[in-house]
């Protein structure tokens, strides 16, 4: 269990608190390059660790985040008017560039142009970069580290697909259950069985044999990666032998290098979390996979507006459900944590380890990079199993808009006796 202090120590993010200041030293995905595109005014508002933000792209397809209120009477620029070169206040014609530098200002520089006005009026602005169909910020200090080049966002000849949903509860709710093999055998074999069951209007199966014999952690370089042993495995099958990981501080990496999933716990403030799950498609190798103009992405709601959970018969629904209902703020020091949760603690560890390097005024050691050695694409261990099924079953509710291309992707390993089920 933590303490009530270093709870909060770990779970408030806006700016100038220490996990806040951690935060950002990573680039973090704050919205989807569709999301803007589909927006009728190429624009998007966004809260991220407590920052009221508007995201963009320019007339020239270059994106941008710049504080969401105008300098002059503080007018939302969610509503102005995108131009070539910058977002304009539809107010009174204020323009501002991705740097947050104020280029116009029509009737002080017709009044008074010698005053150079603008030059005083700038606002918040944060570098950003597009990769897999994310929208990147760097919302720490100067100079900004490198932006991982994760394999699995960089992999070629693959299709994408992204889940966004906003979560009501803390983004270390989300991101403890990483280190948290156990969990899948009963909140999603069985738990899930139990769902479908009952929503169906079924008599549900009750009983459950247990599956984990072990579990097993390790810090690597870029986080920790996660094992688990069940009945029938031995420690040569994939599940042990490489496991997947969490990458450090907000990340997980599931599947296989064919078939995967990145999620992304991103903090609106200290009781919400932006969640972005990438799904990244593979073609066999000696095919070709179709070509994505835009990673298509969609939103989906947790609750219905009763405010009931819905979808729980859906895979990644049943884990965003476990994590909201434990509260905004999980109260940790009322847990009683037991072997399975070894994973948890040595995460919480690491991540007390790398908040006190922050807190003495030094960088984290992990995943921090400004090497240009590092400007690479990043192989990560994973398991290696082969794609096997047979159709596309969404892990998140809906289904992609690129479900024809994620469909003919999956072709070319059902061509090669590889059949795949995708997620």
């Amino acid at each position: 269990m933590l303490s009530i202090e270093d709870n909060k120590l770990l779970t408030k993010v806006g700016p100038g608190t220490p996990m806040g200041d951690l935060l950002r030293r990573y680039w973090q995905p704050v919205c989807a390059l569709d999301e803007i595109l589909q927006s009728p005014f190429r624009t998007t508002e966004l809260t991220i660790m407590g920052e009221d933000l508007v995201a963009f792209c320019d007339r020239n397809g270059r994106p941008g985040l710049v504080a969401r209120n105008c300098a002059h009477r503080r007018a939302s620029l969610a509503y102005g008017i995108v131009e070539e070169d910058g977002l304009r206040c539809v107010y009174h014609g204020w323009k501002f560039n991705q740097a947050g530098e104020c280029v116009d200002q029509p009737f002080e520089d017709t009044t008074h142009p010698e005053d150079n006005y603008a030059a005083k009026c700038s606002i918040l602005a944060y570098p950003v970069q597009e990769l897999a169909g994310l929208i990147w910020a760097y919302m720490g200090p100067s100079p900004a580290p490198i932006l991982p080049r994760w394999m699995p966002l960089v992999s070629d000849n693959s299709v994408r697909d992204i889940g966004i949903i906003e979560l009501p509860c803390s983004w270390l709710q989300c991101q403890e259950n990483t280190l948290d093999p156990v969990h899948t055998e009963w909140l999603h074999n069985y738990g899930g069985s139990y769902y479908r069951s009952v929503l169906n209007g079924e008599e549900p199966t009750l009983g459950h044999e247990r599956q984990h014999l072990k579990v097993g952690f390790d810090t690597f370089e870029y986080g920790m990666i996660k094992r688990r042993l069940t009945v029938g495995m031995t420690e040569e099958d994939e599940a042990w032998k490489h496991g997947h990981p969490m990458l450090f501080p907000n990340i997980l990496l599931s599947g296989n290098p064919y078939q995967n999933q990145m999620q992304f716990r991103v903090p609106i403030d200290d009781t919400r979390t932006r969640h972005f799950t990438v799904h990244t498609f593979r073609a066999a190798e000696g095919t070709d996979a179709p070509v994505q103009d835009v990673v298509p992405a969609r939103e989906f709601e947790l609750q219905n507006a009763q405010g009931e959970y819905q979808n729980l018969g859906v895979f990644f629904m049943q884990d965003y459900l476990v994590w909201a209902n434990q509260g905004p703020i999980a109260k940790r020091n009322l847990e009683k944590l037991a072997e399975s949760d070894r994973g948890v603690i040595m995460f919480r560890k690491q991540l007390m380890e790398q908040l006190q390097l922050v807190i003495s005024g030094k960088e984290p050691t992990i995943n921090v990079w400004h090497d240009a050695v590092m400007d690479r694409d990043i192989e990560l261990p994973i398991e290696h199993v082969r794609p096997r099924g047979g159709r596309y079953v969404p892990t998140e509710p809906g289904y992609s808009r690129d479900k024809e291309k994620i469909e003919a992707v999956m072709a070319t390993w059902q061509s090669l006796g590889q059949p795949v089920t995708a997620g």
